[in-house]
């Protein structure tokens, strides 16, 4: 889910839903009505007469407009809101999820915080409830989706916890969208069922990747950083159990002080015993949930690091593994391994300090994430 939202919304009058709804929004106003009830009229210019009949009616400016029932005028927060979107309405506290961008860069769709692991680096910390819910506002909204749409993730928590559901939600993907990627944050240590494994196979969706997090080479360093043990033996189960069912699988590697002086030796290790996987991802710290509550024994300034990420892509690259940067400003990465950076940031958390305005590389450079820029290296510099 993109996890953009606003309860700062003011009623133009009474509102009749008391369920909470999820619709996509159109700037037609002479859609036939027999299609109004399940569409959210969006409205930006100065519009007096504003047809009846639609689900919603979102007023998205401050000029005066007569009284009328089921439309709320969008807090400034929320006027990015275009046609095509997909969004969650909440008429008890009036709050609006964007649950979908059309032109956004990256969509996800968060579908559990539960997790069977508990990263002392994770922006999304576990919380074990019943959420079943997101599972059902996903089938909701895959129905609504542009079917242009580029990519679109699967993300928690742990989202292979729903089991048969998780399965579910691959399938209707496919059904909803068959010309879209799926990517799938897992940590993969659910796919140690081969049954699993199977199951997701069996979909048998055109594009997905099932991103897994691999922290370090030995177990020891890795499960300390994931706080669960035997994590590294069921991930490492996990993506030989995905690649025997030809499922494409991803490799990230977050880096923080913990693990950085071990890239070289996890590259070697993927080289040696992971041959196989489809790409690497090495990426830096986004300081959220537990990143940012424990962000003095975790930050290391990228610079400090430049060594270790140089032979580590270079380990990969040379063994014929695809591999990129993500999360790392240019300018803090070797030149001779800048090739491999990748815009990785969402647009709606992406964002540059006043030293990058004047940088030649800005429209290739993947920036910062917005919750970054109280701890910033100091060696960003234009290029």
């Amino acid at each position: 889910m993109i996890n953009l939202h606003s309860k700062n919304n003011s009623v133009l009058g009474v509102i009749h839903h008391e369920q909470p709804f999820i619709a996509k929004i159109t700037t037609n106003s002479a859609l036939p009505k027999t299609l109004r009830a399940k569409q959210v009229l969006l409205v930006s210019g100065s519009e007096q007469q504003i047809p009846d009949g639609f689900g919603l009616v979102l007023v998205a400016h401050d000029n005066e407009l007569p009284t009328f029932d089921n439309a709320l005028r969008l807090a400034p927060e929320l006027r990015y809101l275009k046609e095509h979107d997909v969004i969650k309405f909440y008429p008890d506290n009036l709050k609006i999820d964007a649950l979908y961008r059309k032109e956004a860069n990256t969509n996800s769709f968060l579908v559990t915080e539960r997790c069977n692991s508990f990263c002392i680096m994770c922006s999304q910390p576990p919380r074990d409830i019943d959420d079943h819910y997101l599972v059902d506002d996903m089938l909701a909204a895959l129905p609504l989706l542009h079917p242009d749409t580029h990519e679109i993730m699967i993300t928690g928590g742990e989202p292979t916890l729903w089991g048969d559901d998780f399965i579910r939600l691959v399938q209707a993907t496919k059904n909803h969208l068959p010309n879209t990627v799926l990517h799938i944050l897992s940590n993969g240590r659910t796919f140690k069922d081969i049954n699993l494994a199977i199951k997701l196979a069996n979909v048998k969706h055109h594009d997905v990747m099932i991103g897994i997090p691999l922290y370090a080479d030995y177990s020891q360093l890795h499960d300390f950083i994931v706080q669960a043990d035997n994590a590294f033996d069921d991930t490492i189960r996990g993506i030989l159990n995905l690649k025997r069912c030809k499922v494409p699988v991803e490799i990230r590697i977050v880096i923080h002080k913990e693990n950085y002086h071990r890239l070289p030796k996890l590259a070697e290790f993927i080289t040696r015993n992971l041959l196989f996987v489809d790409h690497v991802a090495i990426m830096g710290l986004e300081f959220m949930g537990f990143a940012k509550s424990n962000l003095k024994a975790l930050w290391i300034d990228p610079y400090d690091y430049q060594t270790e990420l140089k032979d580590a892509v270079e380990t990969l690259a040379n063994a014929k593994i695809r591999v990129s940067i993500y999360n790392t400003p240019l300018c803090l990465i070797p030149d001779s391994i800048r090739r491999y950076s990748a815009s990785s940031i969402s647009d709606w958390k992406n964002d540059y300090l006043d030293a990058c305005m004047d940088c030649s590389a800005k429209q290739q450079c993947g920036g910062f994430f917005s919750s970054n820029l109280n701890t910033v290296s100091q060696h960003i510099r234009a290029i």
